[in-house]
């Protein structure tokens, strides 16, 4: 009796295992941590928002950006100014913030809770795009009418800026398209963003925004080419001016090239700075007893200076946040003052 049961037995062992084979195929599948599309980012940043599955189609990483070059080798943002001429009105421009220091602002860990800087991701051509409403709120008015219309391929989870208080700038790079895409006082709601305001640059090419239009940044002016990136002091050069801030009453209401939009500040005519203006560093101001962190950031001022980009306080930097820097080591930064600067020539 047992030998003719056992074949019989030994079937449905098999279906049984088979069965429980597949089942446990499909649950791996369907879990969220093994979806094929599932949401993450290189440094798990998540600013609340969900994403619907299958918004980010790739994982860009933060090093991938240093590898597209930005804009042209002859655009502005490339220009070694080094050796340019001093503007005429150097000594009356410089005595308006010659006593205030340098400050980095970007940095590791929270200040009042939120990252220190302005974030920035990395996505790939296939990224999905959402589309953009633009519009105006408590912090700002509708600049759409200067905008580019889009859709953004920015994914729903994308650090912003403050964690959406103050300017709430958001950053996307295109690393296979070579395209930035940028927000101001941006926001997400039901499943597309909201903003102020909205640029896309083509990094190919030398196309600067129409005259007199706004973009993320009050200067008409790309931001994430200026800002300070640790990825670069891992390179050990940073190759492109610094974006930094003024206040209104030493920026006069006016812009010069690459910088396409003015606002009502209050500088006077020959003693202030338009947007697009820059500043360097003094070619013999000693760096020596700086860390080999500072002195990368300190020699680009030299060879590329600031340039200005928006109102703000006396001479802060910007930088995207990151964990590894050193915000002690940062803040030797202060040990450089205005006048230690001096003004790139520009047609007043």
């Amino acid at each position: 009796m047992k030998s003719s049961f056992e074949p019989v037995l030994t079937k449905r062992k098999a279906v049984r295992f088979i069965c429980f084979l597949l089942f446990f195929l499909v649950y791996l599948y369907l879990m969220p941590g093994c979806k094929k599309n599932s949401v993450s980012s290189e440094h798990g940043n998540n600013n609340g928002n969900n994403n619907p599955p299958g918004t980010i189609t790739c994982t860009g990483a933060k090093a991938d950006a240093e590898n597209i070059q930005l804009f042209p080798a002859d655009n502005a943002w490339n220009l070694d100014i080094s050796a340019s001429q001093v503007d005429p009105y150097n000594t009356d421009i410089i005595a308006g913030f010659s006593a205030n220091a340098i400050k980095a602002d970007f940095g590791s860990g929270l200040w009042e809770g939120v990252p220190i800087g302005i974030p920035y991701t990395v996505v790939c051509g296939t990224q999905t795009k959402y589309p953009v409403t633009f519009r105006a709120n408590s912090y700002d008015d509708d600049y759409g009418d200067q905008s580019d219309a889009g859709p953004y391929p920015i994914p729903l989870n994308t650090p912003i800026e403050g964690n959406g208080d103050g300017d709430s700038h958001v950053i996307a790079i295109d690393k296979e398209n070579k395209i930035l895409y940028e927000l101001y006082n941006a926001s997400v709601n039901n499943g597309h963003w909201e903003a102020s305001s909205g640029a896309i640059f083509d990094l190919k090419t030398n196309t600067l925004r129409p005259a007199g239009w706004t973009s993320a940044d009050a200067a008409g002016l790309p931001i994430f080419p200026g800002l300070v990136r640790y990825e670069e002091i891992l390179k050990g050069t940073i190759d492109h001016p610094i974006r930094f801030t003024l206040p209104s009453s030493k920026v006069k209401p006016a812009y010069i090239s690459p910088a396409r939009h003015k606002v009502n500040s209050s500088g006077a005519a020959l003693s202030s700075l338009p947007f697009g203006a820059r500043i360097r560093l003094k070619a013999g101001f000693n760096i020596t007893n700086f860390s080999a962190t500072n002195k990368i950031i300190l020699q680009a001022m030299k060879k590329y200076g600031l340039i200005l980009a928006d109102i703000g306080s006396s001479l802060y930097i910007t930088g995207a946040p990151d964990e590894r820097w050193n915000n002690d080591d940062l803040q030797l930064l202060g040990q450089v003052h205005g006048s230690d600067f001096e003004v790139v020539k520009f047609n007043n």
